[in-house]
């Protein structure tokens, strides 16, 4: 070979080299990944559960002291606390807040709860 060629070659052979370490690295990430990834989700699918719970059971007790608190907790978590907590029904949902909007408030709470979950990981 030719100096240029050699050169060409050299050049050719470090970059598949670089190219695979890359590969390589990229897909021990994965299987890291991969590996905790069931971990993971058990702990959000348990704190997921857990919020469930103590929803219900905000929703089943009638007095309004609960909802009041209730309604702080939210607040303190940096969510907006449902229109009307003070007034429940004797079903326990909130006066004047739709069961979607108990939905949507839910939701948004666990993404809250999600992201900080991802910030701490």
């Amino acid at each position: 070979m030719s100096a240029p060629q050699t050169l060409i070659q050299a050049a050719v052979n470090r970059l598949a080299a670089r190219l695979g370490s890359g590969l390589a690295d990229a897909a021990a990430g994965l299987a890291v990944i991969a590996q905790d990834a069931p971990e993971r989700l058990l702990q959000e699918w348990q704190l997921f559960v857990e919020e469930v719970e103590q929803e219900a059971e905000r929703l089943e007790q009638p007095d309004t002291d609960a909802t009041a608190e209730s309604a702080a907790s939210w607040s303190a978590a940096g969510q907006e606390g449902p229109v009307g907590a003070h007034a429940a029904d004797p079903h326990g949902a909130a006066a004047g807040v739709s069961p979607q909007d108990q939905i949507d408030q839910l939701r948004a709470r666990v993404a809250q709860l999600s992201r900080r979950l991802e910030d701490r990981a």
